[in-house]
């Protein structure tokens, strides 16, 4: 039985709003983690070797991070049609887009939203004017990041906007794209 870890109120939200939308045999598990402001604290309950969530097991096995979360549950529940297969069209970008935001987009969101700034962010992720820039490029297209398709891709990179407002560019594509990720996601929750 695969079994999501995940606390209200955190990054394991979308994770919860794609066990829904994917209909999957997920049992989820609520647990407490360390917040920002210095609330909470790590749950003994919680199997992720840093406390944090998402954290999904199935069996033996574990998945950790978002993006990798993501991509193993829209390959195990592929009639939802949220992430292209293998070799089905829209698959590169959809895994460009699951890596680029683990890797580019939430450094760069945590370090915008930290004041920290240095050339050696800049030489290696680029800054965050370039990554709304790769984001606008397909919304420019398409209402979704894989064009007419929407899928988990944009769960997960509209997600930091859901939560933190302020940082969301005044671009019209870049705000509608965000509004109806959020509707598609809050449509689920209720």
């Amino acid at each position: 039985m695969r079994t999501l870890y995940h606390s209200p109120r955190s990054r394991s939200d979308t994770i919860v709003a794609l066990v829904r939308m994917l209909s999957a045999d997920v049992a989820l598990r609520e647990v407490t983690i360390a917040r920002q402001d210095g609330t909470g604290g790590r749950d003994p309950a919680n199997p992720h070797p840093e406390g944090k969530v998402p954290y999904l097991t199935d069996g033996d096995e574990a998945v950790r991070e978002r993006g990798a979360i993501i991509l193993y549950l829209t390959d195990a529940y592929p009639a939802a049609g949220l992430g292209p297969l293998a070799g089905e069209p829209g698959r590169a970008d959809y895994l460009s887009w699951l890596f680029y935001y683990q890797g580019i987009m939430e450094p760069l969101l945590i370090l915008k939203w930290a004041n920290v700034d240095h050339s050696a962010i800049a030489a290696g992720l680029r800054d965050f004017d370039t990554m709304i820039e790769r984001l606008l490029e397909p919304l420019r297209h398409g209402p979704w990041l894989l064009g007419e398709r929407f899928s988990a891709a944009d769960m997960l990179c509209s997600s930091p906007f859901l939560w933190f407002a302020e940082m969301l560019p005044e671009d019209p594509a870049l705000r509608d794209w965000v509004a109806r990720c959020g509707e598609r996601m809050s449509a689920v929750a209720a």
